[in-house]
């Protein structure tokens, strides 16, 4: 990855991996554990783990009570035994209930169970925002975490939540929180990045240090050449989600990207065995 003047500020800890005057190594992402049966379990990530993946990708919400769960969906119909709005419930309700014959997991326990996993955490709904900032000081977890939303006003209320903490979350070093651009901020970046204004987003408007991409969304192609070209230049890492076809995986790893989501932990496992960055702890 080319960093260029153009980018501001030193990369978070969480992102050394990646970068070629560490390791040079393009990381494996285990998307929900990369286990459809049991997404987003405890189990799952340790299987994730213990295959081989040290970067676990996953999505929390809050419950009724305010608590920080592993979870994807807004209603829990799809893959738990409960039913009905998630935000509906408090822990105690849900901790009756499974996911593929496995407990629904509390971010904190998470963080307890596998203390050398880094988690790249998708904040579902508002309330994540403060609950995530208030975890990662508890358990000072800042180089651990790559905060990531579809919606970029929660990341900017992580942020917030991070400053009313009196967290330094500007610094540099491991006291550093990762974030991922959302909707806005990638549309920003494939739209007006030909323009010549990939650096000034960074810069002035973005304040992100990657960002995680589709291939395609709707018409429009996001992974180019030249999209992957300007965000290096621009000091930012490139994620791809989600990706499960061994041809489309080194496909996308030639044209330099810096990361991979993955449902098939069997088959990015394969295909970063071939390159010799396997596995990655």
């Amino acid at each position: 990855m080319n960093v260029s003047a153009a980018s501001s500020r030193p990369a978070p800890a969480y992102l050394a991996n990646s970068l070629p005057a560490r390791r040079g190594w393009p990381l494996g992402f285990a998307h929900r554990g990369a286990d459809t049966g049991r997404e987003n379990t405890l189990a799952a990530f340790r299987a994730a783990w213990e295959a081989g993946f040290t970067y676990l990708e996953l999505d929390v919400r809050t419950t009724a009570d305010g608590v920080l769960v592993v979870f994807h969906d807004e209603t829990l119909d799809r893959v738990s035994t409960a039913v009905g709005a998630f935000s509906a419930l408090t822990w105690e309700e849900l901790d009756a209930h499974t996911v593929g014959g496995e407990p629904l997991l509390r971010f904190a326990d998470l963080l307890a169970a596998l203390p050398e996993a880094w988690f790249n955490v998708d904040l579902k709904d508002r309330d994540a925002a403060p609950a995530m900032a208030a975890l990662l000081a508890e358990h000072a977890a800042w180089d651990r975490v790559l905060v990531a939303s579809f919606h970029d006003a929660r990341r900017r209320a992580f942020r917030r939540a991070l400053a009313d903490l009196g967290h330094p979350e500007r610094a540099a070093g491991p006291r550093r929180v990762a974030t991922s651009g959302g909707a806005a901020a990638i549309a920003a970046l494939v739209l007006l990045g030909p323009l010549g204004m990939t650096g000034w987003l960074r810069r002035h408007a973005l304040e992100i240090d990657c960002v995680q991409v589709p291939q395609r969304q709707g018409p429009v192609r996001v992974m180019t050449p030249g999209f992957v070209r300007r965000c290096h230049a621009a000091g930012l890492a490139v994620h791809v989600w989600v990706v499960d076809d061994a041809a489309e995986m080194e496909r996308l790893l030639d044209l330099g990207v810096d990361g991979i989501m993955t449902d098939r932990a069997d088959v990015l496992a394969e295909v970063f065995t071939r390159r010799g960055i396997w596995p990655q702890h």
